[in-house]
């Protein structure tokens, strides 16, 4: 029997490392081209952000493991079936309880794992993403501009020139206009402009020569002439959409959020949508890692089900039974952020529902019995393809 689990762990480990490999290597892909677009203009190279995507790969392993665990699981059993293996070792004693040591062993492994990955690891991630994020934006930035095409990198700032030429940081017939203040406008017309990139000071510096200022303030308008007039600019903006200055639920550590649970006012944000947010990510790190222990136990009956399947359509029906899963725990999220049920209730539930079913599907599967709902589903195929 130790001969037997450490070749069910063996293999176990090589489809999870697989899995988790390419999971990871399709969401880099997809990251890297929205990181790429965020500094077009910039000096950003690819090792860069390849760097910023290791920071993020907390976040990402703490929904991969899960559905990891579970594939793994699934194709281990379902090539054991489908090979014979388990017919084999039925017939020489060896029951699927006896087999069980093996799977339970690294599905607690793996929740161990994700743990440590919602506990500590993600925090963690976030914080060092935004740092270095920001690091780059302030000692790699430069500012660049297109010809003819309005620019709004920076947040309420609107940059247009006729002719650039950004080797030189030349601009003619430009303009900016400013309405980062509310209730005004401000706009500055000039026939030539020159950018500097200051990225030791954080900084972008645009100066325009000859031109004239436009500021509206309700119905008044004031204009003004000048000589030489410069526009300095904060090169930390150009992140855009990410915030660093927001402090957001899922970027908090499981210790705060248990500790504003205890004590809202400890909340950076005492709304009651902010609050809703901080208990539903408090369930939501809890019962992520526990799907590993749950969605791997539930693939083994699942496995034997359908002996008999080829792993490339056992791939595909495993997906759907995790996107099943997955958008019932969405489900659960978005109705615990919006009030309408408590979150415990919405994130416990998918849980509760694969443990009643992986329960009953593993003492089916040692009695080689199938679930009743399978002898269902096969009895109305039959009775459809004799009335045909």
């Amino acid at each position: 029997m130790k001969i037997l689990h450490r070749q069910i762990f063996k293999e176990l480990l090589k489809l999870f490392g697989l899995v988790v490999a390419c999971l990871l290597g399709l969401i880099l892909i997809g990251r890297m081209l929205q990181l790429r677009s965020l500094f077009l203009s910039q000096n950003i190279g690819f090792f860069n952000i390849l760097q910023l995507f290791f920071f993020l790969t907390p976040f990402f392993l703490l929904l991969i493991t899960p559905i990891a665990t579970m594939l793994s699981v699934f194709l281990t059993f379902l090539r054991m079936s489908t090979d014979n293996e388990l017919t084999a070792l039925k017939a020489n004693g060896v029951s699927l309880y006896r087999m069980l040591p093996a799977p339970a062993t690294f599905c607690a492994l793996c929740m161990l794992f994700t743990f440590f990955v919602s506990f500590y690891g993600l925090a963690w991630g976030m914080d060092m993403f935004k740092t270095r994020l920001y690091q780059f934006a302030r000692t790699h930035s430069k500012f660049a501009l297109q010809p003819g095409v309005f620019n709004k990198e920076f947040p309420g700032i609107t940059f247009y020139a006729h002719q650039v030429d950004n080797d030189k940081g030349l601009l003619k017939f430009a303009f900016v206009r400013d309405e980062s203040i509310k209730g005004t406008s401000v706009v500055v017309v000039a026939p030539e402009a020159h950018i500097v990139s200051k990225p030791e000071t954080s900084e972008v510096r645009i100066t325009f020569d000859r031109g004239k200022i436009f500021r509206q303030s309700g119905d008044e308008l004031n204009v003004l002439s000048f000589g030489s007039y410069t526009v300095r600019l904060d090169l930390g903006k150009l992140l855009g959409s990410f915030n660093l200055s927001e402090d957001k639920a899922k970027d908090m550590t499981f210790a705060r959020l248990s500790a504003i649970r205890h004590d809202p006012s400890l909340s950076p944000e005492q709304s009651d949508r902010f609050l809703r947010k901080v208990d539903t990510e408090y369930f939501k790190r809890l019962t992520l890692p526990l799907g590993c222990v749950i969605l791997g136990m539930f693939a083994i009956p699942i496995a034997y089900v359908f002996r008999g399947l080829k792993q490339q359509y056992g791939l595909l029906l495993s997906m759907g039974l995790f996107l099943v899963y997955y958008s019932m725990f969405s489900i659960g999220v978005s109705m615990g952020e919006n009030g309408t049920i408590a979150p415990q209730y919405g994130l416990w539930a998918p849980n509760l529902l694969y443990v009643f079913v992986a329960v009953f599907g593993i003492k089916y599967a040692n009695e080689e019995r199938t679930l009743p709902i399978i002898d269902w589903i096969v009895h109305l195929k039959s009775r459809l393809e004799a009335e045909a």
